[in-house]
């Protein structure tokens, strides 16, 4: 996305700031093993605000009655570090590419914040952050002209990323149709795989070869009772013609994420039994999309699914009972233990809120983006349930 969209989300902030300042870090290399690393990621607050994808740089946010100023500190060019790693933008690559008040190298950042934070009120900052520069700022502010009151930064800028503009849309809408295509030929190797890792690496495939380079999350595919372990990602177990797969899988396209769950059978037909399970849930699902508009609530989605997957469970013979007494005493969980669905955006699980800030249930607006995945899952030991249901899960 173009550097003004970051600028303006800069404004934005401001708007939320009082007279303070704002400090937020980029994401670290992860060691992998030893001597290699996994593949950056850049922590997805200080991405929204920036679009910046390099490591060891730092955002800070000066606010007072006089001043509304931003500072990026990034680390300069090194030759050394270039031969393995690749080049930097530096200092001067960084003031060229991104519209920033004032550029420095970050060698020069403990002196300069010391000068920003004196007689300034509050410290915005990740109040949980191991990062040793955001602790060493914090210890700074033991002196008596530095802020007192801590704020975390992270709460401001996820409730920011609830709403998304029309440029982050169209991103999460071309990592859906990548996805889309990837589990299309994933369905048609579950017919011819002999394991879940052919089908995982097929996904893998498709989402590189649309240049989606990472997966928003790692892949489950879950042949038979595995699909009833949620987050299953060993996929490693053989194929048998018996069973169903559940394949969860999404790519990250340019930093946004996609999020796909849907089950196919081995056989290449369900058989009665698992065709009867997939369309109760297939027909809840569809019921729920039909509810969303504005001004309802993942609350009241959530309690509707509950209430029509217990009346589903109940016609099947899973569960016995009233439903309301049922739904009451949560005999549902057993089989669907999770929510109806999440915010998704830069993360796969977007962390913005759900409750506003009187604590009542955020209504849907123009612009979020949330999931929607009813699921039922019947362990194979489950002697409570018809035998012909048993070892199946679908989301």
């Amino acid at each position: 996305m173009r550097d003004i969209i970051y600028k303006n989300r800069r404004e934005e902030l401001f708007k939320l700031l009082d007279d303070g300042v704002a400090i937020l870090t980029s994401a670290k290399y992860k060691t992998r093993s030893n001597d290699t690393e996994f593949a950056y990621r850049q922590e997805s607050n200080f991405y929204y605000l920036s679009g910046i994808l390099e490591d060891e740089c730092i955002i800070v946010f000066e606010k007072n009655s006089k001043i509304e100023k931003t500072y990026l500190f990034v680390k300069e060019i090194d030759k050394k570090e270039s031969l393995w790693l690749g080049r930097r933008m530096g200092v001067r690559g960084a003031k060229k590419r991104y519209s920033f008040d004032e550029v420095l190298n970050t060698d020069e950042f403990d002196n300069k914040i010391e000068d920003i934070l004196k007689n300034r009120k509050k410290l915005y900052c990740n109040l949980f952050s191991e990062d040793r520069i955001v602790k060493k700022t914090v210890l700074t502010c033991k002196s008596a002209l530095m802020p007192k009151n801590f704020i975390d930064i992270y709460t401001i800028v996820q409730k920011m990323r609830l709403i998304k503009s029309d440029d982050e849309i169209e991103l999460i809408k071309r990592a859906i149709s990548i996805t889309k295509e990837a589990h299309h030929k994933a369905m048609k190797r579950v017919t011819l795989a002999n394991s879940e890792s052919e089908v995982s690496a097929e996904l893998e495939y498709i989402f590189a070869k649309n240049g989606a380079k990472y997966k928003a999350y790692e892949n489950i595919v879950a042949a038979g009772n595995s699909a009833n372990t949620l987050h299953y990602i060993d996929n490693d177990k053989s194929l048998k013609k018996s069973q169903l797969v559940l394949i969860d899988a999404g790519c990250e396209y340019k930093m946004y994420a996609s999020d796909i769950t849907r089950v196919s059978p081995v056989s290449g037909r369900f058989t009665e039994a698992q065709k009867e399970l997939y369309e109760m849930v297939l027909r809840v699902q569809l019921k729920i999309i039909s509810m969303i508009k504005p001004d309802i609530t993942k609350n009241k989605l959530q309690k509707k699914s509950e209430k029509l997957l217990t009346e589903g469970m109940v016609s099947l013979g899973i569960l016995k009972g009233d439903v309301k007494k049922l739904v009451k005493k949560k005999k549902h969980k057993r089989y669907y233990p999770h929510g109806i669905g999440h915010w998704m955006g830069i993360d796969v699980h977007d962390p913005s809120p759900y409750l506003d800030e009187s604590l009542k249930p955020v209504k849907f607006q123009k612009g979020m983006v949330l999931t929607i995945e009813p699921g039922i899952y019947i362990d194979k030991n489950d002697k409570k349930v018809p035998k012909k249901y048993r070892g199946v899960g679908i989301r």
